[in-house]
């Protein structure tokens, strides 16, 4: 079984990854990754452009940390947000199972944009069908998520932001998939190593008393 606790910008990470949210607006791609980083899930205003927010995970006997980013759905927003698909490890596709419109757009809108801006070729595509809380108002069978998922070589989990069913599973199996790939484990290593490296540099610049500078 995974653990998670909120990670810092510093610790013994093993690899970084890069995970970014996409999906209509109002499918709870915010809620569930608040969900995900903390038990306290509020009342949440649309996403105005992009946010991130950091997780420390340990999953596979490793030490992860994930720097989630939740997208804005709205159509005004996609100039913006298109270059945040850069250098993902991980994207995850959100619909709303209460809500056809969000489920025929992954197609008609995002798995295009995907295709368009995503610079990864092995990066690693996760399903998510959210608001299975509200079962009796479904519109999307899970067949038929499944069956989307299957031909567009994605990961497919259900799941309740609001619940919180299935939420942690959903960035485990992510994870745990990225860490199957070489060359994505490759890149999550480097960032390490710059971090490292960063954090080496600024303590012997502190250390060497800053700048030196005198007036």
């Amino acid at each position: 079984m995974a653990s998670s606790t909120t990670g810092g910008s510093h610790g013994g990470y093993d690899y970084s990854f890069k995970i970014l949210l996409i999906g209509d607006s109002g499918v709870g791609k915010s809620s569930l990754l608040v969900s995900f980083i903390s038990s306290q899930l509020e009342d949440l205003a649309p996403t105005i452009g992009v946010d991130f927010k950091i997780k420390a995970l340990d999953v596979g006997g490793k030490k992860l940390k994930l720097t989630i980013w939740d997208t804005a759905g709205q159509e005004r927003f996609r100039t913006l947000t298109s270059s945040y698909y850069r250098g993902a490890q991980g994207i995850i596709l959100v619909y709303d199972v209460t809500r056809r419109e969000t489920f025929t757009n992954l197609s008609d809108v995002w798995a295009k944009e995907l295709e368009l801006y995503s610079t990864n070729k092995d990066c690693i595509k996760m399903l998510v069908g959210n608001k299975v809380d509200k079962d009796n108002e479904r519109e999307v069978s899970r067949e038929e998520g499944l069956s989307f998922a299957q031909a567009s070589s994605c990961l497919f989990l259900e799941c309740s932001a609001k619940t919180r069913s299935n939420v942690e599973k959903c960035f485990e199996e992510l994870a745990l998939k990225i860490l199957e790939v070489p060359s994505l484990l490759e890149e999550g290593s480097s960032v390490v190593k710059r971090n490292i490296l960063k954090q080496k540099q600024e303590k012997s610049n502190t250390a060497n008393g800053g700048s030196g500078c005198c007036s």
